[in-house]
């Protein structure tokens, strides 16, 4: 089990040190393009949720990221035998602290990458490891027979 908490201590430094360096070499609001017509970084300050919902609203994420948190690291316990779920509960608490340590931080999320070929939110690090979480999580759940008993 400790294989987990290496890799997610390694998924949340991964996420911090993208954020950094995306603060330090662009602009707020400003874009660079990677990969034209697919991939943009652009520095995003985000109070809010994903897609920018409840911008402002510190104190509700701070109790949000906290149960979520609690809940997540119970569940990472309750089912440390079926590596499908510990995977994606693992990624899903990585994107939670990525998140969490910035809105303690800096009172906001960092987001950078930008998908120019469809009209789509900027994201970052950390919620790519708590989407790819929930897609295993899912899969996991679909794949499991106890869950139709």
């Amino acid at each position: 089990m400790w294989i987990y908490w290496v890799l997610m201590f390694v998924l949340v430094i991964v996420d911090q040190v993208i954020k950094s360096a995306i603060v330090g070499h662009i602009a707020l609001g400003a874009s660079v393009t990677v990969v034209p017509g697919l991939l943009s970084l652009t520095n995003l300050h985000n109070s809010g949720a994903a897609w920018s919902i409840l911008q402002g609203k510190m104190s509700f994420f701070y109790l949000i990221s906290v149960v979520a948190l609690g809940v997540m690291v119970y569940l990472l316990w309750r089912l440390r035998q079926h590596r499908l779920y510990e995977f994606g509960i693992v990624l899903m608490i990585a994107g939670t602290l990525g998140n969490f340590i910035d809105r303690v931080r800096i009172g906001y999320v960092v987001d950078m990458f930008q998908l120019d070929f469809i009209n789509f939110p900027i994201f970052n690090f950390a919620d790519t490891c708590l989407t790819v979480g929930v897609i295993l999580i899912l899969i996991g759940v679909l794949r499991d027979d106890s869950f139709d008993k």
